[in-house]
């Protein structure tokens, strides 16, 4: 609740389990309360590099409640696809709900695009759980593939144009 009850708990569990020393314990803040997402990019033998996003849990899951998105992606390719689930009411404040952080969802989505983009051995992200609050994102697990690029069989060109 405070920092005395923490300092006073840190002395119970090292005087009880071990030294500092011996045990290095870490400390850090709890995650926020929000919105439990996913956000995942992966490499499609058919499309290339996609960009998913869905709520975390198995009704989204069962439902098949994600939002694809080619990579790159743009702004607005993830504001739309933030928008695009069915449960997207969930973070704009449904039933008087308070509304989640999206514009800093959308920076998490754009920098997981960007760098599946930049980086071709990057062939797998998966951000799970992404915990978006009223203010920012936690992401609270976090995986990255690495493998050799694979071959693109497409001729077309594989960025989008600057304007």
């Amino acid at each position: 609740a405070n920092e005395t009850e923490l300092r006073r708990t840190y002395a119970e569990l090292t005087d009880s389990l071990g030294s500092p020393e011996e045990l290095r314990p870490v400390v850090q803040a709890m995650a926020p309360r929000g919105v439990d997402t996913v956000i995942r990019a992966a490499i499609d033998p058919a499309v290339g590099a996609v960009l998913s996003f869905g709520l975390a849990g198995a009704p989204s899951q069962l439902l098949g409640d994600i939002a694809h998105r080619l990579i790159p992606a743009t702004d607005r390719d993830v504001a739309d696809q933030i928008r695009s689930i069915r449960a997207a009411p969930l973070l704009f404040g449904w039933r008087g709900s308070q509304p989640v952080d999206t514009g800093a969802l959308a920076e998490v989505l754009l920098r997981v695009s960007r760098l599946v983009d930049d980086h071709p051995e990057v062939v797998g992200i998966d951000l799970e759980p992404a915990v978006v609050a009223p203010h920012g994102v936690s992401v609270l697990g976090a995986a990255v593939r690495l493998a050799r690029a694979p071959a693109t069989t497409d001729l077309g060109p594989r960025r989008l144009p600057v304007y």
